[in-house]
């Protein structure tokens, strides 16, 4: 396994009683400080990935290793130092009376008390912009705020890798930006982040690599604007690319260019762009990005 590679699956396949093919022969790296997602339609084997790389499920054929230790050596309580993981629904993780007791409940449980405790408990909820919510009780708080204690009783653990899978199912435009705009900040910060959703748009803005399941197979993996290119082979998976990536894409089309746009400003700027090389728009009236 290279140095730089957190997990490490190799040939791995998984099948459920009943003879469902939930994975198929998967090889799959994935490396330090990546921000990855992972898409695919219901039943692509999504879920059966996730919970291999946590170690709630352990290979019967293949291999997984996560930061060079296979999963099968391991329990999940150990993973779990190493592999945070944030459910679709916030609720299921969350049982405490106070915000504070649930942030310290993990970092407790591995023996860890007094000041550094208390310091993993406030530099976790300050990450998730949630330091004056130490008394709160997690159930009354919004549902991205709950999120958000998840999140930051994810970071108490000290995990190198953060898993979150539908991390913005139910929330609305702001929560979504926020709960991103985390995962971006702890990926700054060093964290590999691996994000499975089915918001392409959000997987545009934010991550730097796709895995694309069909079947328990490995369909596409790739640079987010490799995978977004080929749209035709994408559809396969009956995914389609963002909606602002096929509008680029019928705007090409007309204009005899072959571009992927992964956001609306990009865009914006190819549009103007191209209005200044065919004279339709004059350099003056371009109006200058505020910085």
């Amino acid at each position: 396994m290279k140095s730089d590679s957190v997990v490490s699956i190799k040939a791995l396949s998984c099948t459920y009683p009943g003879g469902v093919e939930a994975l198929k022969d998967i090889d799959l790296e994935i490396y330090r400080n990546q921000f990855v997602g992972i898409i695919g339609q219901n039943g692509a084997g999504k879920s059966t990935l996730l919970q291999h790389m946590i170690g709630l499920l352990k290979p019967k054929q293949g291999e997984v290793k996560v930061l060079d230790t296979d999963t099968r050596s391991m329990a999940v309580s150990q993973l779990a130092t190493k592999v945070g993981f944030v459910l679709q629904n916030p609720d299921l993780q969350l049982f405490a009376p106070t915000v504070r007791e649930e942030v310290a409940f993990g970092p407790s449980n591995l023996g860890i008390e007094g000041r550094e405790l208390e310091e993993r408990v406030t530099s976790s909820l300050e990450t998730v912009g949630l330091g004056n919510q130490l008394e709160s009780f997690p159930l009354t708080l919004s549902k991205g705020d709950r999120a958000k204690v998840v999140i930051a009783s994810v970071l108490a653990m000290n995990p190198e890798i953060i898993i979150l899978d539908e991390p913005t199912c139910g929330q609305d435009h702001k929560g979504n930006t926020q709960i991103m705009d985390i995962a971006t900040s702890l990926r700054n910060a060093g964290k590999t982040i691996i994000v499975v959703t089915h918001n392409m748009d959000l997987i545009a803005r934010y991550a730097e690599r796709i895995i694309v399941l069909k079947k328990g197979r490995i369909h596409m993996d790739g640079s987010v604007r490799e995978i977004f290119s080929r749209p035709e082979e994408l559809l396969e998976t009956h995914i389609k690319p963002p909606y602002i990536t096929r509008l680029g894409q019928r705007l090409d089309d007309c204009l005899g260019r072959e571009e992927t746009y992964l956001n609306v400003e990009e865009l914006g700027e190819s549009v103007v762009r191209r209005a200044c090389e065919t004279g339709t728009l004059p350099a003056g009236h371009i109006i200058p990005k505020r910085e």
